[in-house]
């Protein structure tokens, strides 16, 4: 049953949709997706997602659960509740939150840019090409730090106490236990956490089409909007399948490499 779509998606990227009706047209619908230059600015779009939701998801949930094993850091379970918060909220409510934040007009942030004395940062957060993919990640980040965080708690839980206790013993305490002893020991945990990242940022659709659509022209367009777009608003199936069918290929090609690099860093240590 888990194939049966995949297979379908396959079929449709064979042929052409004219009237409702599929003509078979073989691979020139891969063919017209490795020559047309929206493919890889949604492409890129995705990269950009990934990074910054690695960056802004992964990283700071890391440096969280770091310090909610030291004593800096009191009342745990209510921090703990805080940061996952935003994870329960809808994707599409988070983003029109945002969206209302970044308003030109009334949005907060321009306002309280204006309001410490910084009007030259203000931007059309929303509206600007260069900044539009920055915008748009950052509540990614935001919304999805505490997922993340209880995933690595639960993974900071299958080490062994007495470990922590020795190598604090030791002098490897704040950030040299968090690097040196708590980052090698939740390996495993951090590739899976990787890589659900990395297939949450692939397949990402809802929150951006929420805030900006695409827009300003391509310029926010990802691959998943990209296929709805074709499939959807210009009844193009045929064409829309194969981006998702490549969209496919790239969670492999990105999976194995992640594998090959985990296990490769393996057998080094």
């Amino acid at each position: 049953m888990v194939l049966v779509p995949l297979v379908e998606a396959f079929y449709y990227s064979l042929n052409n949709t004219f009237n409702y009706r599929l003509t078979f047209a073989g691979f020139d619908n891969y063919k017209r997706l490795l020559a047309d230059p929206y493919f890889y600015l949604s492409l890129k779009n995705n990269a950009i997602v990934i990074l910054v939701s690695i960056g802004l998801q992964m990283v700071p949930a890391f440096i969280i659960m770091a310090a909610m094993t030291t004593k800096l850091v009191v009342a745990k379970k209510f921090v703990q509740t805080i940061f996952f918060f935003p994870v329960v909220i809808s994707p599409l409510v988070t983003a029109y939150i945002w969206k209302v934040m970044y308003s030109n007009q009334y949005g907060v942030i321009n306002q309280l840019l204006k309001v410490v004395g910084l009007p030259g940062w203000q931007q059309n957060w929303l509206g600007d090409p260069k900044v539009i993919m920055t915008s748009i990640s950052i509540p990614l980040g935001w919304q999805y730090i505490g997922f993340y965080l209880v995933i690595l708690l639960a993974g900071l839980t299958s080490i062994d106490r007495d470990i922590l206790e020795a190598a604090e013993i030791d002098g490897a305490t704040g950030t040299k236990r968090a690097i040196y002893v708590i980052l090698p020991l939740m390996r495993n945990t951090i590739n899976v956490s990787l890589l659900l990242c990395l297939s949450g940022s692939i397949k990402i659709f809802d929150q951006i089409y929420a805030m900006s659509a695409g827009g300003p022209g391509h310029a926010s367009t990802v691959l998943a909007m990209y296929a709805y777009t074709a499939s959807f608003l210009q009844n193009d199936y045929g064409y829309g399948s194969a981006i998702s069918v490549m969209m496919l290929v790239i969670s492999f090609i990105i999976i194995i490499v992640m594998t090959r690099v985990r296990r490769a860093t393996g057998q080094n240590e």
